[in-house]
């Protein structure tokens, strides 16, 4: 059975941090890329961040550039967002996303920025 577990979400003040975590079971995991997207209210879900099977080459949507940072650990089957300097405008769900046929999505996280 696939399972993606995303946590890490909450309720954080403008300037603060939180880290996602994306555990992944019952699927191969370290020969696929995987991503982070987030869905704000009313937008349509966008792409965050993105980590190939070696870890190097991430990609990073311009909005987070210089604050968020994915990483992920193999044996651990596990990918990661460290999300700095939040702003409110980075209040959405976010997802993890296995990027290859057949596609897999986790459940959602919620991180909200607010003070």
């Amino acid at each position: 059975q696939v399972q993606l577990v995303e946590s890490g979400g909450g309720l954080v003040q403008p300037g603060g941090s939180l880290r996602l975590s994306c555990v992944a079971s019952g699927l191969t995991f370290s020969r696929y890329t995987w991503s982070w997207y987030r869905q704000a209210p009313g937008r349509e879900r966008e792409l965050v961040a993105t980590i190939p099977t070696a870890g190097d080459s991430t990609n990073y949507a311009d909005s987070v550039k210089g604050r968020f940072i994915i990483s992920r650990d193999n044996a651990k089957k596990t990918v990661y967002l460290q999300m700095n300097s939040l702003k409110p405008e980075d209040t959405a769900v976010y997802y993890c996303k296995r990027e290859s046929f057949p596609i897999y999505w986790g459940q959602g996280t919620q991180v909200t920025v607010s003070s």
